[in-house]
């Protein structure tokens, strides 16, 4: 199959379509471990904290990474750097799979985490194929795809599981192997050569390439405020069934209901609706109108009472307007930071951007532990809607005085 590259914003359905089943398959088999996770490490370990170290390990290899493969892609293209990923992240769970012993479960998460470029050099991808107008809009699939491989996979991963505990860790690496096939024979290149640029020695460093890329004034606030926005959501994520089991005493199916519907909501805005409040309303005011309803979510949880009739709606009425808000941001801010660069420096700027939630994965589950642990059960959640109207601040930094519709 050819791989020659596309003409300059020429958007092909089939190749969005390849790109949405390829985040959805790498969220997916992620996902797929996480009900089988404690049960994999306690044969070798069984604290809590060697969990975490695991969970870590991928952060951080993901974060030294993430920078180093973007900038690869921007000097020899989306195809290679992209069947690269798919392929390492299929290695990972096998690697996975037959560990013997505790190192070889972190060396695995750790193969995955270097290789773990799929979402950034995807992203890449589509801002090569979009055109400036659509590219929140397609933005939009790639977050519906999140939200749908984080819905269905731990429920598949939870039946696998039944079956064989190791089960669900080979279907998320044979599903990986299938994607790479594919996208061997189908998938072209996306950036021609005349848009590439070389790789320097700057992009081997992840911290001075972030430095770099916060120092950029079109996106320096578009950056930090994805950053608190996946911070808080981070921590939100990491502590939220514990919140419920001790504020309303609900078990892990219960938990596992609200996620599903945190799922289900955010995939439909971010794969359907978005797509018609673009044209109206802009990716600017729709970022911030995001942000907006993350913090009304975040305080409403606050007032809910701890007993009483309107517990449940009351609860799934602040998940609704927080899977709404997180719909909107995330499509709408990685619009806005993609198109204030260049062609030649999307994928170094989309990979940075990775590395920034990478390190917000990392600070967000120990600042939401203990704020939870030392200030209430409560904390996180009027604490996260203070950070959001910071990010709301950020936002405003990188867009004009008045916001236009076609921001």
């Amino acid at each position: 199959m050819s791989s020659s590259p596309l003409p300059a914003k020429a958007l092909s359905m089939p190749r969005l379509l390849f790109i949405f089943i390829t985040i959805l398959i790498d969220k997916l088999g992620e996902s797929l471990i996480f009900p089988i996770l404690p049960f994999l490490v306690e044969r070798f370990r069984s604290d809590a904290f060697t969990l975490g170290l695991l969970a870590s390990s991928f952060a951080i290899a993901q974060f030294i990474a993430s920078p180093i493969i973007g900038g690869l892609s921007d000097r020899y293209g989306r195809r290679p750097i992209l069947l690269v990923c798919v392929l390492g992240t299929a290695v990972s769970y096998y690697l996975f799979g037959f560990a013997a012993s505790l190192w070889m479960l972190f060396f695995s998460r750790v193969v995955d985490g270097i290789t773990g470029g799929v979402a950034a050099t995807a992203q890449a991808y589509i801002a090569d194929i979009s055109s400036p107008e659509d590219r929140a809009k397609n933005f939009g699939l790639t977050g519906a795809a999140f939200g749908l491989g984080f819905t269905l996979g731990p429920a598949l991963g939870g039946v696998l599981a039944n079956i064989n505990l190791n089960l669900p860790v080979f279907v998320a690496g044979t599903i990986a192997l299938l994607n790479f096939c594919l996208g061997w024979f189908v998938l072209p290149e996306s950036l021609d050569k005349e848009h590439r640029r070389p790789f320097t020695r700057q992009d081997l460093n992840p911290i001075s390439q972030l430095i770099d890329l916060l120092k950029n004034p079109r996106i320096q606030g578009l950056l930090i405020a994805f950053f608190i926005f996946n911070f808080a959501f981070a921590g939100f994520s990491s502590i939220f069934v514990l919140f419920l089991n001790d504020r309303y005493g609900w078990g892990p199916s219960q938990a596992a209901a609200v996620f599903f519907f945190i799922g289900i909501v955010s995939t439909v805005v971010q794969g359907g609706l978005i797509r018609s409040l673009l044209p109206r309303f802009g990716e600017s005011k729709l970022a911030i109108g995001g942000l907006g309803l993350v913090a009304i979510a975040f305080g409403g949880i606050v007032l809910i009472p701890a007993r009483g009739p309107i517990l449940v709606p009351a609860l799934y009425t602040t998940q609704a307007l927080l899977a709404l808000g997180v719909g909107l941001i995330i499509p709408s801010l990685r619009g806005l930071i993609s198109n204030r660069v260049s062609d030649q420096e999307q994928g170094k700027t989309l990979g940075g951007n990775q590395a920034l939630q990478s390190v917000a994965t990392i600070l967000g589950p120990l600042w939401a532990g203990w704020v939870f642990d030392h200030s209430g059960v409560l904390s996180p959640f009027w604490t996260g809607a203070f950070f959001m109207l910071i990010a709301i601040g950020f936002t405003l930094m990188n867009l004009p005085r008045r916001l236009s519709v076609s921001s």
